[in-house]
């Protein structure tokens, strides 16, 4: 009856409940390359980029009718005053896709309409059968081109640029077929060696979980002499399914890398997340895979 009486210790109670299952399910491995052999049996694919944009309707528009992408649902969350909105290709549980973030209200009468993408982010990929064609058409949407179609310089695949109207960029690549369109996140890092390094222990493959002609990938950059960059506030996060984000944390751990949310549910959902930080400070979220798949239904 005091417990029940005493909201304050029945909060207590139930984290320290929550806490110790938390502990119960979280793995321990008996050293480094047990902890390995679980990350690269563990059965990894990326799921979305987060970014935030300043006009959800807007962005919605370009996206579906210049890139072709398709609104696959929309998610309000007015008592933390923000909407989702996931797009792409394909359906979640088998494309990789981005989810808008628009903050509805920072202040009680108005939302945040712009955000400083930085230097640290780079472009999307988007691969398409015709990049002069779909050129065309992203111009004739009134889309905005900033580099005309022509081969990579030192190479022979065909690519143009684009920019959503929130500023983000986007490089439209001649790759007929693919089944992964959205197909690239160019990240910059300070040291290239140091990157690598850091994804293949955590991702298995370098830079992802399959060849690029059919998985979405990320693209790490050097440019040579450059060691630190600026993120700013609009690009948010890179989310990767795993089977257990208990282990998937304490793999991280083993390995010196820095967990800014400890494994265990969300608020609300019940899905279970873990958050990590790269050796540049760009954040990967791990969701439960099992979890994921319930929270599309």
């Amino acid at each position: 009856a005091t417990l029940h009486s005493d909201p304050l210790r029945l909060a207590r109670s139930a984290n320290a409940v929550r806490a110790s299952a938390d502990a119960a399910q979280a793995a321990t491995f008996a050293g480094k390359d047990e902890a390995v052999a679980w990350a690269k049996s563990d059965n990894r694919r990326l799921l979305h980029v987060v970014y935030r944009v300043g006009d959800l309707d807007r962005t919605i528009k370009f996206y579906t009718e210049c890139l072709g992408m398709k609104l696959l649902r929309k998610r309000d969350i007015p008592e933390d005053k923000y909407t989702n909105a996931f797009l792409g290709y394909g359906p979640e549980d088998s494309h990789f896709v981005v989810e808008l973030t628009y903050i509805s209200a920072i202040t009680f009468h108005e939302g945040v309409d712009k955000y400083d993408i930085g230097a640290g982010f780079g472009h999307f990929g988007i691969a398409v059968d015709d990049v002069a064609k779909t050129v065309e058409l992203i111009r004739a949407k009134g889309g905005k081109v900033t580099r005309e179609p022509g081969p990579v310089k030192g190479g022979n695949t065909v690519i143009a640029f684009v920019e959503d109207p929130d500023g983000y960029k986007f490089e439209i690549l001649e790759r007929p077929g693919t089944p992964e369109p959205l197909c690239q996140v160019m990240l910059r890092v300070g040291d290239l060696d140091r990157a690598i390094s850091f994804y293949e222990k955590y991702t298995v493959a370098m830079m992802g979980y399959g060849p690029e002609d059919k998985n979405a990938v990320l693209e790490l950059t050097y440019n040579y002499g450059v060691t630190e960059y600026a993120k700013g506030n609009a690009y948010g996060q890179i989310a990767i399914g795993t089977d257990d984000v208990y282990k998937t944390a304490e793999v991280v751990k083993l390995f010196g890398g820095q967990v800014v949310r400890e494994p265990g549910p969300l608020p609300g959902i019940s899905t279970k997340i873990t958050s990590i930080l790269d050796p540049d400070g760009w954040k990967s979220v791990f969701v439960d895979n099992i979890d994921f798949a319930k929270e599309l239904e």
